[in-house]
């Protein structure tokens, strides 16, 4: 007598076969590393450095809490790893735009490097922007905007010396044109209007025609003096 066949064609007449569970795939060290980076900088960016907890970031991982302490000794040693890495993404953007090219297309471009930034890392930025009790380990946006204001100051400098002003104050002017960008950009962050081209455009139109119109030695004319 045949034994009966199942539709597939596999016998079924006397020990059927048990589906074999999916082997769970164990993740390497770096593996875990990159899973547990890649949850605390979501958690962080929606809830801050205060509102996430290493339960969340563990439970979400699928993994105890004591694994978390093993990569990064904590929370704090997680945040210090993702703010790092999102300031030398954003470092690195803005470094790697300023190319050769007329002054007014250099500050297009750090313009453009930041918005890009904003726009393609907005968990990220949202990271940066936000003050943290271990700013004093991994920095602060400000520190940041300092770093991306040396980038510029070069270029500034020879600028000011081309047009007969003190290049030493190039340093100061980087700072008030990096920063209002900065801003600019965490208000556009938000609103997302108008584009982003338009925006630059604006931007670099501030600071452009307010170059083109420096005075060499500026004047205060309220009554105010010191």
């Amino acid at each position: 007598m045949m034994d009966d066949v199942a539709i597939d064609g596999s016998s079924s007449s006397t020990s059927e076969q048990k589906p074999r569970r999916g082997r769970r795939v164990r993740m390497t060290g770096a593996e875990r590393r990159e899973q547990l980076l890649d949850i605390g900088r979501t958690l962080f960016a929606e809830k801050g450095f205060e509102g996430t907890s290493v339960e969340e970031i563990a439970a979400k991982a699928g993994v105890s809490k004591p694994v978390v302490y093993e990569h990064f000794g904590g929370k704090e040693g997680l945040y210090a790893v993702v703010v790092d890495r999102e300031m030398r993404q954003l470092l690195d953007g803005v470094t790697g735009a300023l190319t050769a090219g007329h002054p007014r297309e250099l500050l297009e471009q750090a313009a453009f490097a930041l918005l890009d930034y904003i726009e393609n890392y907005t968990d990220g930025f949202r990271i940066l922007v936000r003050d943290s009790p271990v700013a004093q380990s991994t920095g602060t946006f400000a520190s940041l905007i300092s770093d991306i204001a040396t980038q510029v100051e070069d270029i500034l400098g020879l600028e000011f010396k081309a047009r007969g002003f003190d290049p030493k104050l190039a340093p100061l002017y980087a700072q008030a044109l990096v920063g209002s960008v900065a801003l600019t950009g965490q208000w556009w962050l938000d609103v997302r209007k108008p584009k982003k081209a338009e925006v630059a455009a604006h931007l670099v139109n501030l600071a452009w025609h307010g170059l083109d119109g420096l005075e060499q030695k500026p004047r205060l004319i309220g009554h105010r003096k010191n």
